[in-house]
């Protein structure tokens, strides 16, 4: 029998696998590919979003592998997210159902609001609204009512949770005092080097879990960066395991730090190593050298919104 993720429960009742297959910049063939590769060697969590224009193909993935046996729809958790430019309460069940047929499916595991700041609306394929001086164009529209849009998803059935992304704990603490259903998780970036081990304890303590993206930190070869991926000391505890570096490193961030990692690769060799990291465990010490390469940069810091001084920027405060 082919082994799966473990899974965590939401409070909401639902499983969520540990370990899940991310999708940014995976297009064309190679994000359908991937995410056939994937459920062959045991993924059944997929993360898109409408921002990634890829939901077509990794909806097409998923019913080719239903067509084959290899997976029922409700073995897949199923993870896309509202772009910026839908905030307005009335375009939320729109843009929802427009991606449901992207996709081709009947409903969505989980959906995020891919950021607390809205973008201006211009048209559905205008993803970074520009001025004529070519500045993002933001809007001022409140979070929390576009999460009151996104509930009655739920109750729609058109999804069966819903969450955030790119919040800081002031911002889900909001969304958590005002809401009736609430997020099960919050997606922000978290690997070694930004550990959020202070949002992950505020998530926990609130019932929801942290999702992790870009886990690995990008890896470049060319200049051996970060250093958590091509340390010697990474390299050691590696080499102990019979593992890789970003073994070691999803491993350390699922059970050390409690977060669910979801690394990101259209390659199909990384794709089965990324999810072949349930069959050892580290040790305290381990774990500590891993604790020391926390520097809390990010890769990806949202500079366009950063800039302009918005209201709702989300990492202007230290969680």
């Amino acid at each position: 029998k082919m082994k799966l993720a473990p899974t965590v429960k939401l409070n909401n009742g639902y499983e969520m696998p540990v370990l899940g297959l991310g999708t940014y910049n995976s297009k064309d063939n190679e994000g359908e590919a991937a995410v056939k590769h994937a459920i062959d060697v045991g993924y059944r969590h997929i993360d898109t979003a409408y921002f990634y224009q890829n939901e077509a193909e990794v909806g097409k993935a998923i019913r080719d592998k239903i067509a084959e046996g290899v997976v029922k729809r409700e073995d897949i958790f199923l993870v896309t997210k509202l772009w910026n430019i839908f905030h307005d309460p009335e375009k939320v069940e729109g843009i929802c159902r427009k991606q449901l047929s992207n996709f081709g499916l009947e409903y969505i595991d989980l959906y995020l609001m891919h950021m607390p700041v809205g973008y201006k609306y211009v048209d559905e394929s205008t993803l970074l609204p520009k001025d004529e001086n070519d500045v993002l164009q933001l809007s001022d529209i409140d979070y929390l009512d576009t999460y009151k849009a996104m509930e009655k998803l739920v109750k729609l059935g058109l999804v069966r949770s819903i969450g955030v992304s790119n919040f800081n704990s002031e911002q889900l603490g909001r969304v958590l005092a005002n809401c009736e259903i609430k997020p099960v998780t919050n997606q922000v970036e978290c690997s070694p080097a930004l550990n959020q081990k202070a949002l992950t304890a505020f998530c926990k303590k609130n019932d929801v879990t942290l999702t992790g993206y870009t886990p690995l930190g990008k890896p470049k070869p060319d200049v051996q960066k970060p250093d958590f991926i091509y340390s010697p000391e990474v390299a050691a505890i590696a080499k102990k395991y019979g593992k890789t570096a970003p073994q070691v490193v999803l491993r350390y961030l699922v059970v050390g730090l409690g977060v669910i990692p979801i690394p990101k690769s259209s390659n199909a060799n990384r794709i089965s190593e990324n999810f072949d990291i349930f069959d050892f465990e580290l040790t305290a010490e381990e774990m500590s050298v891993l604790d020391g390469y926390h520097t809390g940069d990010r890769v990806v810091p949202l500079n366009l919104i950063k800039g302009q001084n918005h209201k709702y920027y989300p990492f202007a405060i230290d969680f």
